[in-house]
């Protein structure tokens, strides 16, 4: 293959490229190869010569090259020697001749790893190297230094230099970007790219809210929260380690979620004791006398679904242990091939001991790589090798019975078991995903067999032909509904497999290695290698999936019960970030309240969308299109537009909120914020425009409902059945306060006469509009002037006098000085004191809501004698003195 390809700035049509001739099996892997060297082209690209002067010959491997930006005639080249040792060459005449400039040992996990070389476009034979630690020389090649990564991770890939700034640069390595601005004194993390490698994932069953871990790629083993209770949503702080170095499969304890099992890879296990955050080497050791264990690079764990203390674990062997790996038995022998890799043949022939050889980071061969027990018989066990062996036993590893993966139908000899599982419903039931991707082969390898592997049946079905798979779960609920990772996004099957569906939305086609369900929440948790982890929120509506289901008009599924709480400010009480900056890492929390999911057949459409929808189809086809009648016009342009609405009742039948939803067909979740709607006065200019009405004061925990109805020409028609839900309270403070009820009807309270106050309000700004346009219209009568002004006169002051009642004295409010206590101050100190609380109101609370009502009665009868009495009063006056006509007054 082609590793690396530079292109000389003055001429596009002048191209180097390295080649590099590896070999490898499913095994072993060789770093060289005689077809390994630099090539150049004149032509771009059409014929190419090899160079060779002063350049090494033989088993060379990977080459990292680089071209001047300061003068192209110069050339570096990263070459690998042998056995992860290398060199660095140099040419000054553009490839034609070369000069060994120093001797570099590529170090960590070999030029296999690194080996991407390249040249500043600030400072003439500055090279950069890429390393476990970055690798600088000053000198075109002929020393080098380690950068200065202090406070940065390791392991450097990708470097990008600014032009305009010779101190900047910007480095891509195992733990994501950094950029520096003084030459790697200092490092920026850039700490909002979510872009963690993950192995495998693991759920707990902590409360209220579980935690996700996974194994990753160089960067540990982290766990996080699944969502929290704060605002802002799941934040980079949220998360912590369970263990350093490479992460693999991780594991929990089902009733204890302080008990963590973590590992490095090749077997490396450690026990993580949360409430101390201390760790405790546990990998299994063989006894006196005992081959080394071969560990794979992610060693299967096993929790005992039958006996949460106890635990397996598997090198060449399974192993077991009852107290939580303090101490392990075997409880088999060898399952594997256990072949010597050396002697296996690579390129059809088995290879020199002097070859190339490079096994340093590479994972072992003849190992494990799935364990599974029926969680319907203990004793149960299934074992997948990496080598082509599935293995059962039926008594605890007594004895074994040994299965070659090329008994089942279509599948080759050298597959890889990446994942077997047994089966929650059936004992006799288990799965199996094979993996043949080393050896050039992406198809998809699933199957099943109904008798502990005697017989096999595959399960691919629809699965697209290029489709490696990693891993398969099953509901807990529902047997036939089950997912599936693969290389390319996940899969669902409502049908045992009959059928697979790709999981699309939010969801992008990338690599997911794992999948986990936590069963209490109906949670599906992916584990991405790439964009970090993908969490499916209560996928329980898919239980109810069926084909008659989606045939019909609508449908509302169930749903989970909501927490009942106010979320609390952590770093702000407002926006998702605070005022930390865009770069402040969230991930979005599932969305606050019960959260509905239903399924549309059809889009919902108007009478417009459907002409336009027909016209169209006339115009492809060239036909005419005919012109619909003024009537029908003038019925498209009247017509309200059609609505899906969800409909939230309490236990009484009382309908407590109707939520304006999508009418586009497919699947769609909306949540109830668990909020009545807001008591805000409907001003007639906003009314005029198709705005949702915005959420008002919580509602009391309790038993709800929600239906599904469309609403067309003002009918509403109920789809399907309607659903019932818990909301629950999540937590109680530390003072006992009042009960969530009166909490909720206190809300209420506030909230309604937040209403009652914006009414008046804009009644009596109506009112002194109304005032302003009598003086005016009084202006343009032909009557004397005289008591009808005066009269105007004292209405205004009415007026002025009632709206300083209301929001203080105008002049105070102007300057900012303080005044009496208004109703607004009344209302703001009730509402503001028990908002962002559900302790509930304290006496203080009570008693500034009962004054703002009392003071507000009083405002309001006065307003209204003076709205329905003395201005129709003032206006018959004004029509007997020929006063013009005023707006709002239609006799």
């Amino acid at each position: 293959g082609v590793t690396d390809i530079a292109i000389d700035p003055r001429d596009p049509d002048v191209i180097y490229a390295a080649t590099w001739q590896r070999h490898r099996n499913v095994a072993a892997y060789m770093g060289g190869g005689p077809l390994s060297g630099l090539h150049k082209s004149i032509d771009g690209g059409e014929t190419w010569t090899k160079l060779s002067n002063g350049l090494p010959s033989g088993n060379i491997g990977k080459i990292g090259l680089a071209i001047s930006p300061l003068n192209p005639d110069i050339l570096y080249a990263a070459i690998e020697l042998e056995r992860r040792t290398g060199a660095v060459y140099r040419s000054a005449d553009r490839g034609a001749t070369w000069e060994k400039r120093s001797e570099t040992v590529s170090g960590g996990t070999g030029p296999h790893y690194y080996q991407e070389l390249y040249a500043s476009p600030h400072q003439f034979d500055k090279i950069f190297l890429a390393n476990v630690y970055m690798l600088i020389s000053d000198d075109g090649g002929k020393t080098f230094s380690n950068m200065k990564e202090e406070h940065k991770h390791v392991d450097n890939h990708a470097l990008a230099f600014r032009s305009s700034d010779p101190d900047y640069l910007l480095v891509g390595c195992d733990g994501g970007m950094y950029e520096s601005f003084d030459m790697a004194e200092n490092w920026r993390y850039i700490a909002n790219l979510p872009l963690t490698q993950f192995y495998k994932v693991a759920v707990d069953d902590a409360a209220p809210f579980y935690n996700i871990y996974g194994g990753t790629q160089d960067n540990s083993t982290q766990g996080g929260p699944s969502r929290t209770d704060n605002i802002h949503g799941i934040r980079n702080s949220d998360w912590f380690l369970t263990l350093f170095g490479d992460g693999h499969q991780p594991a929990t304890e089902p009733g204890n979620p302080n008990i963590v099992y973590s590992e490095w890879q090749q077997g490396n296990l450690v026990r993580t004791d949360r409430t101390t955050g201390e760790i405790v080497y546990i990998r299994p050791q063989p006894s006196e006398g005992d081959p080394q264990e071969r560990f794979n690079w992610d060693a299967p764990i096993l929790v005992s679904p039958h006996v949460p203390t106890t635990l397996y674990f598997a090198s060449q062997r399974v192993w077991k242990s009852e107290n939580r790996g303090d101490s392990w038995t075997p409880i088999s022998g060898d399952l594997t091939r256990n072949q010597e890799r050396i002697n296996m043949p690579i390129m059809g022939k088995t290879q020199s001991w002097d070859a190339p050889w490079d096994l340093y980071a590479m994972s072992n061969y003849n190992t494990i790589t799935s364990l599974a027990e029926s969680p319907l018989r203990a004793g149960l066990f299934y074992a997948g090798t990496d080598d082509g062996i599935i293995q059962v036993t039926e008594n605890g590893g007594a004895s074994w019975r040994k299965i070659e993966v090329k008994q089942l139908p279509g599948v080759p000899e050298t597959a890889f078991v990446n994942d077997i599982k047994a089966d929650l419903f059936d004992e006799q039931t288990v799965y199996v995903v094979l993996d043949n991707h080393k050896f050039g082969d992406f198809k998809p390898y699933l199957y099943k067999s109904k008798d502990m592997g005697k017989t096999w049946t595959s399960m691919k079905a629809n699965l697209p032909e290029k489709t490696l798979l990693w891993r398969i779960v099953q509901d807990h609920v529902k047997p036939e509904l089950m997912f599936l990772a693969t290389e390319f996004g996940i899969y669902f099957t409502i049908d045992a497999g009959a059928a697979w569906y790709k999981i699309t939305g939010d969801v992008p086609t990338i690599a997911f290695r794992d999948l986990a369900i936590q069963k209490r929440e109906n949670d599906l948790v992916g584990a991405s290698f790439g964009r970090s982890f993908y969490v499916l929120d209560d996928y329980s509506f898919m239980r109810e999936l069926s084909r008659e289901k989606l045939e019909g008009e609508g449908e509302l599924f169930q749903t989970r019960k909501a927490w009942w709480y106010i979320p609390r400010g952590v770093i702000g009480f407002g926006e998702e970030k605070g005022s930390m900056g865009a770069d402040y890492f969230t991930a979005p929390n599932p969305p606050f309240g019960a959260v509905l999911t239903y399924y549309l057949r059809d889009d919902l459409k108007s009478l417009i969308d459907l002409r336009q929808e027909q016209e169209k189809k006339l115009n492809k086809s060239n036909q005419n299109i005919p012109f619909p009648g003024w009537d029908q016009l003038d019925a498209e342009l009247n017509q309200q537009t059609p609505k899906i609405w969800l409909i939230v009742k309490d236990d009484q039948g009382q309908v407590i909120r109707k939520i304006d939803a999508p009418v586009k067909k497919g699947f769609h979740r909306v949540a109830w914020d668990l909020k009545f709607a807001s008591s805000n006065t409907i001003n007639l200019q906003s009314a005029m425009n198709e705005t949702t009405v915005p959420s008002g004061k919580m509602a009391p925990p309790g038993t709800y409902s929600a239906e599904l109805a469309k609403e067309v020409d003002g009918v509403f028609t109920t789809l399907g059945a309607p659903v019932s839900f818990e909301v629950e309270r999540m937590r109680k403070g530390a003072l006992e306060g009042a009960e969530p009820a009166e909490v909720a009807a206190f809300w209420r309270e506030t909230d309604i006469l937040s209403g009652e106050l914006q009414l008046t309000s804009i009644e009596l700004q109506n009112a002194t509009k109304r005032t302003a346009a009598m003086r005016k219209a009084l202006s343009a009568a032909v009557s004397a002037q005289g008591e009808l002004d005066t009269r105007i006169h004292e209405l205004n002051q009415k007026l002025q006098a009632l709206s300083a009642e209301l929001s203080g004295s105008p002049a105070k409010n102007k300057v900012g000085e303080i005044t009496p206590p208004t109703v607004q101050q009344r209302l703001s100190a009730a509402n503001m004191g028990t908002s962002y609380s559900t302790y509930g109101p304290t006496h203080m609370h009570r008693e500034n809501l009962a004054l703002a009502k009392k003071q507000h009665e009083g405002i309001r009868e006065k307003l209204l004698e003076i709205v329905n009495k003395e201005i129709p009063d003032l206006k018959k006056e004004l029509d007997a003195a020929g006063a013009p006509n005023i707006e709002g007054f239609l006799d």
